[in-house]
Order: structure tokens, then sequence, then C-alpha cells
């Protein structure tokens, strides 16, 4: 029984991590930090398969790096809240304009989805920065 358990509980991280990971790769062509999820997947496919674990580290250096990056300066905020905003936008046009091409709320909600997450890790990646300075601030002075 206890077999069975732990099948069960490397299948669910196993299939969640993937589905980070591949949610994450999509949002590397966003202007926002789609690394954080990379590394989210990563770091439940390594617990599902512990061969995976090496690949933890280098992935988080860069995803917190991208995280920085992403929040590094006013204009690259302001390209990923327009890119939010238009993925928002998107999924509401596919959603309700039945003469685009694959219309449909299933297609309309994932675009919805991922300018939600798109907000989620900018506020996330903006809060960290902050601290990280506000922290070294502190630190210094």
């Amino acid at each position: 029984m206890a077999r069975s358990v732990e099948s069960i509980r490397r299948a669910v991280l196993g299939t969640a991590g993937a589905v980070l990971v591949v949610v994450g790769v999509a949002l590397l062509v966003l202007p926002g930090p789609g690394l954080l999820l990379v590394f989210a997947g990563v770091v439940l496919l390594s617990r599902a398969v512990p061969a995976l674990d090496r690949f933890v580290t280098p992935v988080r250096e860069r995803a917190m790096r991208a995280a920085e990056e992403s929040v590094s300066s006013p204009w690259r905020i302001a390209g990923s809240v327009l890119a939010g905003l238009f993925l928002v936008g998107a999924g509401v046009v596919w959603g309700v304009v039945p003469q685009v091409p694959y219309s449909g709320w299933a297609t309309g909600a994932s675009l919805i989805i991922s300018g939600l997450v798109l907000f989620a890790l900018l506020a996330w990646s903006h809060r960290r920065v902050r601290a990280a300075r506000r922290d070294s601030a502190t630190a210094s002075g």
C-alpha cells in the first residue's frame, strides 16, 4: 500500500512539474519572469525523480537573475504590464469573437490565465527585488 501511495505522489509531482515547465517555457517569449515557473517545475520534477536534483541550483540562479532583470527598469515593467494586458485582452477577444481562428473560451481562458500568471510573477519579482534592496541598504547603512 505504501508503495502505491509513493507511486501516486511521484506521478502527481512529475505531472505538475512537467506542466509548470511547459507553461514556463511558453512564458519565456513574454517580457515577464517565465523562468520562475520553469524553476518551480524543475523543483517538483526533482522531487519525483531525484536524479534531476542536479538541475535545481543552476535553474534557480538563472530564474532569480531573470526575475531581477524583469523589474530592473520602468521600461521593462511597462513592457511586462503591456504584455499581460495584451494577453488578457486577446483572451477576451478569443472568447467572444467567433470569427477568430480557434475561437472559444478554452483558448480565451488560457490566454487570460497566462496574463494573470504574468502579473502575479511580475508582482512577486518586484516585491522580492525591493526587499533585497531594502535589506542591502540597511546592512550597509
